[in-house]
């Protein structure tokens, strides 16, 4: 009982961990980056597809994203779904291709923007926290059901919010490497 606790556990901060990453990486800094088009999504054939699934992506240059679309049919789908997406680009058509440029950051959109990555690192360690309250009242379940010692749930406690300290850290490391970047001139 008491290692699946703590299995369980440790699987659901790395997902919370993973999940921020994942957040903190759709987040645009200077630089091009193809995950910055990740929430895109494109009107293709009858459905809602994501971006990536109807046209491949690339960084050529630091400032410039090139979408190049597997059927020249979409190519305006392409277009209306990257300003669709609200991400203060505009994509420019040449032929099958789109070319977006990533115009510099100002420093007040700078300041946004780590406001908004530190926003998504809280959301994590709220999730984070959650997911030790649960552990917690697993093993006072457990302990009341006689399905483990006083000692062991005392143990229990001791490795959950060790699981917890290092998924917060790591959130927070996450989070410094991503202020730098953005911040970054």
């Amino acid at each position: 009982m008491f290692e699946s606790i703590l299995r369980e556990t440790k699987q659901r901060m790395q997902k919370s961990v993973e999940a921020v990453s994942r957040e903190l990486a759709t987040v645009r800094t200077g630089k091009a980056s193809v995950h910055l088009l990740d929430s895109v999504k494109v009107e293709a054939y009858g459905t809602v597809m994501p971006l990536n699934q109807v046209a491949s992506l690339s960084t050529p240059e630091p400032r410039l994203l090139v979408v190049q679309a597997f059927d020249k049919s979409t190519v305006g789908e392409i277009v209306k779904g990257i300003q669709k997406a609200d991400l203060g680009l505009n994509p420019v058509v040449e032929g099958q291709i789109v070319r977006v440029p990533v115009p510099p950051l100002n420093e007040e959109r700078r300041k946004e923007l780590v406001k908004h990555c530190r926003n998504i690192a809280e959301d994590g360690r709220v999730a984070v926290r959650n997911i030790r309250r649960d552990a917690n009242e697993q093993a006072k379940k457990a302990q009341k059901a006689k399905e483990l010692s006083e000692d062991q749930e005392a143990d229990a406690h001791d490795e959950v919010q060790k699981l917890t300290d290092d998924s917060i850290k790591a959130i927070d490391e996450l989070l410094g490497k991503k202020e730098k970047e953005v911040m970054e001139v």
